[in-house]
């Protein structure tokens, strides 16, 4: 059971930023008047989900060996999602043509770590899960997963319109160690 539970926070920690770099981003350039032509773009940041095959073999070619080759990643990433979400949440989105580059620049890095905290995190369940209990950790980390996409899109649009933007954003950001 406690690996189960273990799973599922990892689920959370995996599906937390992608809704924070695709629909409460969006959320807040909409917002924030950008046109709805550039807020069409961000989903192109979210390219390394589908590309994060080809750096996967690095993950276990050079393992981070604190605490464990795993969750040492998951530890290194945890802190990197947490920096650039926070980066984020003192963004001010306008239709300057800095204030979108560096904006669409941290939504690539988060897609990048978030994608490669998946791998690492998927990697670690199969790891931590003997094989009879692999199907209920699938499960358990897919509840986890759609739980954190529920609570960052509704709890963050939420937070947004009762304390701003940015204390959405901080308040997404995963500060807790899976």
């Amino acid at each position: 059971m406690r690996r189960l539970v273990a799973v599922t926070a990892e689920g959370v920690a995996s599906g937390t930023p992608l809704m924070v770099g695709s629909r409460l981003l969006q959320g807040w350039l909409t917002a924030s008047g950008v046109p709805l032509a550039l807020i069409g773009l961000i989903p192109l940041a979210e390219l390394p989900y589908t590309l994060k095959l080809f750096w996967a073999p690095l993950l276990d070619r050079w393992p981070i060996p604190w605490p464990d080759r795993r969750r040492g990643w998951i530890l290194v990433l945890q802190l990197l999602l947490v920096a650039v979400i926070a980066a984020m949440a003192l963004l001010h989105p306008s239709t300057d043509p800095a204030s979108l580059t560096a904006i669409g620049v941290a939504a690539l890095a988060l897609a990048v770590c978030s994608a490669t905290q998946d791998i690492v995190i998927d990697a670690y369940r199969t790891d931590l899960l003997p094989e009879a209990e692999r199907g209920a950790g699938a499960a358990a980390a897919s509840l986890g997963y759609r739980a954190a996409m529920l609570a960052v899109g509704a709890g963050g649009f939420l937070l947004a319109g009762r304390h701003g933007w940015p204390a959405a954003f901080l308040s997404a950001a995963p500060w807790w160690p899976p």
